[in-house]
C-alpha cells in the first residue's frame, strides 16, 4: 500500500480545498502518476516525494491550466522537469585530480604480509587437527556450509558436527602459533 500523496485529497482536510477539482483529480489519478514517478526514480520513497513536488507545482498553476483534459501530460512534464532539476542539483562528491591520493593505512596492521602470515599460521593449525575435525572445520567455515549440510556431506548427525567443530575450535584457540597472532 502506498502512502497518499495529497493528504488533503485522501483525509478530507478540515478547511475546504480552494480547488475541489484538484483534489478529485489527485484521488483519481494518483496510482497512474505514482507509477510514472517510480519509473523516473530507483527508490519508491523518492518517487512519492517527486510526485508530491510535481503535484504541488500543478496546484500552484491550477488556475492557469486551460485544458483540464491534458492534466496528465502537464503533471508528467512537471515530474520530468522536477526530476531533471533534482538530478542537476545533486552533490558530486568525486572529482578528477592529477594524482591519485595514497590510501591511509588502516589501524590494526592491515599489512598484506601480516595477513598472509596469519593465513599460513591458521592453515598449519588446521592441519594439526584430526582428519574428521579438520574436514568439518573446512566445510563449515571455508566452504560456508550449514551444520546440516556438513552432516549430510560427511554422513554423520548434526550433533556430531556441532560437538566436533566445538572441540576443533577449542584446539585452535589453544594453538600457540595462533595465540601469538591474536596478541
Amino acid at each position: 500500500m502506498t502512502t497518499p500523496v495529497c493528504t488533503s485529497a485522501s483525509h478530507g482536510m478540515t478547511r475546504p480545498s480552494a480547488y475541489p477539482s484538484f483534489s478529485s483529480y489527485v484521488r483519481a489519478r494518483q496510482p497512474v502518476l505514482l507509477r510514472t514517478a517510480r519509473s523516473l526514480t530507483a527508490n519508491p520513497s523518492d518517487a512519492e516525494d517527486l510526485l508530491q513536488t510535481a503535484l504541488a507545482k500543478t496546484y500552484v498553476a491550477w488556475e492557469r491550466i486551460e485544458d483540464h483534459r491534458a492534466l496528465d501530460g502537464y503533471v508528467r512534464r512537471a515530474l520530468l522537469n522536477t526530476r531533471t532539476s533534482q538530478w542537476r542539483k545533486r552533490k558530486v562528491d568525486e572529482f578528477a585530480v592529477d594524482e591519485l591520493p595514497e590510501p591511509e593505512p588502516a589501524p590494526g596492521g592491515d599489512d598484506p604480509a601480516e595477513r598472509q602470515a596469519l593465513h599460513d599460521a591458521m592453515w598449519r593449525a588446521i592441519l594439526k587437527l584430526p582428519a574428521r575435525q579438520r574436514a568439518m572445520v573446512v566445510l563449515r567455515y571455508y566452504e560456508d556450509l550449514s551444520e546440516a549440510q556438513t552432516a549430510e556431506v560427511l554422513g554423520v548427525s548434526v550433533g556430531t558436527v556441532k560437538s566436533a567443530v566445538s572441540r576443533a575450535l577449542g584446539k585452535l584457540r589453544e594453538d600457540p602459533e595462533l595465540t601469538v597472532a591474536r596478541a
